[in-house]
């Protein structure tokens, strides 16, 4: 997945492939897709009913046929022909004639670290049947540090997390690659998971699917930690008899479940700390860590990583988008390669 900044400044197009959100980034319009990676299928007739947020809206609404589908799964594509139906409706027509004039379209894609042989090659497959002649692939880790500003060029260590939908990724970067990465399969879905199984287990309650993250929001004052309310009203279905029933939910307690899962990604960022060379953690200790991707957003886990670590936590501007807007910056050629001067003699 080595690629020059000279090979990524020939491309048109930018595409951000995530197990929550697609994102598209065409070269000289900025961003012009952001939009839930889920699409509607009729399976009589195998159309396309509705994609993006109309989509997402329709999860657990629908007749028996129609399908709700994610053709992207842990940041890796596992239908590459509802993948391409998916962008080229979300790029809408207008978009897809100006890009189809390209003589020769090129396009950029995020792959998540250490993506196997296969789901580079699911990546590259669905850009070229919406039109790209030739595929560049990045890593999602180089990519979103470029996209917060970090100094990545630099013979410093920046520590980058990557906390998407599936799975969490934590990187030490240093002159313009990665030191030391850990790839840890838990994301903000597992959060959701846990939160879900406490309300079924301890409340035989059954929540919608769409009240997942509502309901963490609702928790809080102060987020995972304890300064929100001690208690909140839950809406959902009881297990037993399936009529509808509320029950109030002890916050303490489901703070407890989110942090079950939480544990794993503490243990991959020991680990990285663990690989990096001293002299990279030394530095790390005053920069400290930079967040990135929509889980990142779930209030109070940058504290926790504080508490945890003991290290200088930040959140980046706009975290949901800057894998793709790091990619953009590529492609305008805002980035500019680290020249060494040969010592003169």
């Amino acid at each position: 997945m080595t690629v020059s900044l000279e090979q990524l400044r020939r491309c048109h197009v930018a595409v951000d492939l995530g197990a929550a959100r697609t994102r598209v980034y065409v070269k000289g319009a900025g961003l012009v897709v952001d939009e839930p990676s889920v699409a509607a299928v009729n399976t009589r007739t195998g159309a396309l009913i509705a994609v993006g947020s109309f989509a997402e809206r329709m999860t657990g609404r629908t007749p028996d046929y129609i399908r709700v589908v994610r053709p992207v799964s842990g940041g890796t594509v596992v239908d590459i022909e509802m993948a391409q139906r998916m962008l080229r409706h979300l790029l809408g027509e207008k978009l897809r004639r100006a890009l189809r004039r390209k003589p020769r379209l090129r396009a950029a894609a995020c792959t998540p670290h250490d993506a196997d042989p296969l789901a580079q090659r699911a990546t590259v497959e669905t850009l070229v049947g919406l039109g790209a002649r030739r595929v560049e692939l990045v890593d999602t880790l180089i990519a979103a540090a470029v996209g917060c500003g970090l100094p990545v060029e630099q013979p410093t260590a920046t520590m980058i997390m990557v906390c998407g939908a599936a799975a969490t990724q934590v990187a030490v970067l240093s002159l313009g690659s990665i030191v030391t990465a850990q790839r840890i399969p838990v994301g903000g879905e597992a959060i959701d998971h846990a939160v879900v199984q406490h309300l079924r287990h301890a409340h035989e309650l059954m929540l919608p699917s769409q009240a997942v993250r509502p309901l963490q929001l609702a928790l809080h004052g102060n987020g995972l930690t304890v300064g929100g309310p001690t208690s909140t009203l839950i809406h959902g279905r009881d297990v037993a008899t399936g009529l509808a029933r509320s029950v109030q939910v002890d916050t303490a307690a489901v703070r407890d479940a989110i942090y079950t899962p939480l544990t794993a990604v503490l243990d991959g960022i020991g680990k990285v700390l663990r690989d990096c060379p001293p002299d990279l953690v030394a530095d790390l200790t005053d920069r400290g860590i930079m967040m990135v991707g929509g889980s990142a957003l779930l209030p109070g886990l940058d504290q926790m990583l504080r508490d945890a670590t003991g290290m200088p936590v930040a959140i980046a501007e706009r975290p949901d988008v800057c894998a793709v807007l790091g990619l953009g910056a590529m492609l305008e050629g805002k980035i500019a390669p680290m020249v060494l001067n040969p010592l003169a003699e």
